[in-house]
């Protein structure tokens, strides 16, 4: 049985730093693409951030790039969000994903599995 778990979320003020983890078991985990998406109170699933099987390439929503930083540790099955410079608009659920086939990472659609989520509250 597959099952993606999140942790490291929490309350933090504007400009803080947060580093969100996704432990993965269940599957093979080198044969899956991870992603982190987000999804506020009232506002739609959006992709955060991605990368590959091989850890080779990421990918970025424009409102996150160059404050967030996705990374995967194959030996440990952790796939890490570490988000930096945090806005009062970060703030929402946080959710892993993985996905076996590359490419359109912001499809949710094209998703496996899906962890449960972890809350990010940032004050203003």
């Amino acid at each position: 049985q597959v099952a993606l778990v999140e942790s490291g979320g929490g309350l933090v003020q504007a400009g803080g730093s947060l580093r969100l983890s996704c432990a993965a078991s269940g599957l093979i985990f080198t044969r899956y693409n991870m992603a982190w998406f987000r999804q506020a109170p009232g506002k739609e699933r959006e992709f955060v951030a991605a990368v590959s099987k091989n850890g080779g390439s990421t990918y970025y929503a424009d409102s996150v790039k160059g404050r967030f930083t996705i990374s995967r540790d194959d030996a440990k099955n952790t796939a890490d969000l570490q988000m930096n410079s945090l806005k009062p608009e970060d703030s929402a659920g946080y959710y892993c994903a993985a996905k076996f086939y590359s490419g359109n990472y912001a499809q949710i659609s094209s998703y496996d599995y899906w962890g449960q989520g972890t809350q990010v509250t940032v004050s203003s």
